[in-house]
């Protein structure tokens, strides 16, 4: 069963990302070393003890409806009272709102641990925290009264309702719409489908929010606002009043994520209330409300990207266990008695290795992410946009290219288990169906990789991704220095990835520059892989120059770079030339 990986976590969070550096200026307050590390270690005492047992019960049992209500799995119910009760709803909340304000980096790294234990639970966590961030950016002081207290603390969940059957990645399709009330508020009509806890038994109320159209409103997304639809309406003291006109209509049978009901739901078919119509409270302005649950998308695709090595921690530890038990033939060298364990056995040693290396790749990339949001958020004026531009380059990285490698991991998890990964009873499947939803929503991976060359890329010029490259320089000359022949190839291999990178920037810049932007997006998605690849790699080096003692973070460190970064090169011969046959062959496909 899953144990909280927490003392690599937290070496991760301080001497890759960044965060000692931080708490040794004291930028966080009084938040120290000590205190991060009993966060982690709580966290994940919990994860382990309270969660992980409940994963693949809830798996089996699922979520059910009846009657418009959703009944969670056996025992989903305490364990998120618990959980609020415990105070993790609240990490990152606001401190006007009972909040505890903790750093975007220990929150990730709390929910890493909740997904790893059981994804469809943390997923809960996960939108009412993305649902938080948009009501303080955007909602007005009203707004932020009513709901916030109650989200924060976990007592009330939250949603984002985008999603359309005619409108997936294109929401200038979207057809839900809102009328405008004399008393200030909206009423909202229409359907929204893939609703991750739409409708669930384990909070008081659900704050809904939901993208729609007014009657005068510009086509296309110029065009759609942002509303706030309780479950529940609130009385003027706080309390739950009547039954919103909103409800779940149905449930979808998917893959994996049992437990985690996944909703249709109707806004305005006149199901409750005096008259039709959901009762909604507009956040931010009319016809800006795309803008506003951007703030929500990208830290739910950040959070995403944090599944996605959650999935690939959780399939690695399970693979390791079993390859250390299973027995089968006799491994090089091996003099024991009867068969060896298969984790002596050099392609189960290559599989390990590889699930590993790639997992910890990810999780420094997500976690640099939440570090660059925390800079922007104390950073004034010119070091506050350097930061929040860093965070806007990773974050499709972040989200893409772990969520990739999530699923990467766990399809290797099954093979290693051979034919048992095949069968539901030994928990290997499970990582691979929970874990395959990652790189579809939140805008699939190949909408990031578009994002990051189309947008990010070209952020104040171009210097900004110059200047992460720089940063990743000063790594590899730092690894050249150390003169560790330990370290074997690493050098050579971690910097000629990072050529490649650098080589596949230009070609993007130049392509997009000279009107192929067709020839741009079709090398969008290896770009990002080699983005992934090099940045990962280099996190690595790193990982291990700051633990010199630690010969493991060097040896993991060498064998991603002699074995798995050199996929850069085709992938840059990819972006550079593969355009051409793409298009040509892609014609056949058209019907």
């Amino acid at each position: 069963m899953y144990q909280a990986p927490v003392s690599e976590i937290s070496y991760t969070l301080k001497a890759v990302a960044g965060m000692a550096d931080v708490l040794a200026e004291a930028r966080f307050g009084d938040l120290s070393e000590d205190l991060v590390d009993a966060v982690l270690e709580e966290a994940g005492r919990f994860a382990g003890e309270r969660i992980a047992p409940a994963h693949i019960p809830g798996d089996r049992q699922g979520a059910r409806l009846t009657d418009g209500v959703v009944t969670m799995p056996d025992g989903y119910g305490d364990i998120y009272a618990d959980w609020t009760a415990g105070g993790w709803a609240s990490l990152g909340g606001e401190p006007d709102y009972g909040g505890q304000g903790l750093p975007v980096m220990l929150s990730m790294a709390a929910t890493e641990m909740w997904n790893s234990s059981s994804m469809a639970f943390g997923l809960v966590t996960l939108l009412t925290t993305g649902a938080v961030e948009a009501l303080t950016a955007h909602a007005s002081d009203e707004l932020k009264a009513v709901f916030l207290e109650k989200m924060i603390s976990g007592e009330w969940t939250g949603t984002m309702n985008l999603t359309e059957p005619q409108a997936g990645s294109d929401l200038s399709a979207l057809k839900s719409r809102a009328e405008r009330r004399d008393d200030g508020t909206y009423r909202i009509f229409g359907q929204k489908i893939f609703i991750t806890f739409g409708e669930h038994d384990m909070a008081g109320n659900i704050v809904h929010l939901v993208l729609a159209r007014l009657a005068e409103a510009p086509p296309g997304t110029r065009g759609i606002s942002l509303f706030a639809v309780p479950k529940f309406l609130v009385n003027e003291d706080g309390t739950l009043g009547a039954r919103n006109d909103v409800f779940c209509s149905g449930l979808e049978e998917k893959l994996g994520i049992h437990a985690s009901p996944t909703c249709t739901m109707i806004y305005g078919d006149g199901k409750f209330g005096d008259e039709p119509g959901a009762i909604g409270y507009l956040v931010g302005e009319e016809n800006r409300g795309l803008a506003c649950m951007f703030t929500m998308m990208n830290n739910a695709r950040l959070a995403v990207g944090v599944q996605g090595v959650s999935i690939a921690e959780a399939a690695t530890q399970k693979a390791v266990a079993f390859a250390n038990e299973r027995r089968q033939g006799k491994a090089p060298g091996w003099t024991g008695e009867g068969m060896s364990p298969i984790v002596l056995h050099p392609d189960i040693r290559r599989d390990l290795l590889t699930m590993t290396s790639l997992t910890r790749a990810a999780r420094a990339i997500t976690y640099a992410c939440a570090h660059a949001i925390d800079m922007a958020r104390l950073g004034e004026g010119d070091d506050a946009r350097h930061w929040h531009e860093r965070a806007s380059l990773l974050t499709p990285v972040a989200k893409a290219f772990a969520t990739d490698i999530g699923s990467q991991v766990a399809s290797i998890g099954v093979q290693v288990h051979g034919g048992m990964g095949f069968v539901e009873e030994t928990g290997a499947a499970i990582y691979m169906r929970d874990g395959r939803i990652n790189q579809i929503y939140e805008g699939t991976n190949g909408i990031q990789a578009i994002d990051l060359v189309t947008r990010k890329l070209p952020q104040s010029g171009g210097d900004c991704v110059r200047a992460y490259f720089a940063e990743l320089d000063a790594v590899l000359d730092a690894l050249k220095a150390s003169n560790n022949p330990d370290f074997g190839e690493a050098h050579d291999r971690l910097s000629a990835s990072l050529a490649d990178l650098r080589a596949a920037t230009e070609t993007i810049g130049a392509m997009l520059r000279d009107g192929g932007q067709a020839s741009a997006l079709a090398g969008a998605t290896p770009y990002l892989r080699i983005f992934g690849l090099a940045a990962g790699g280099i996190y690595l080096a790193k990982s291990a120059l700051g633990d010199a003692e630690n010969r493991e973070r060097t040896a993991l460190c060498r064998f991603f770079a002699e074995n798995l970064v050199s996929e850069t090169a085709n992938l840059r011969r990819t972006v550079e030339t593969g355009a051409a046959s793409l298009h040509a062959a892609g014609d056949m496909l058209v019907a």
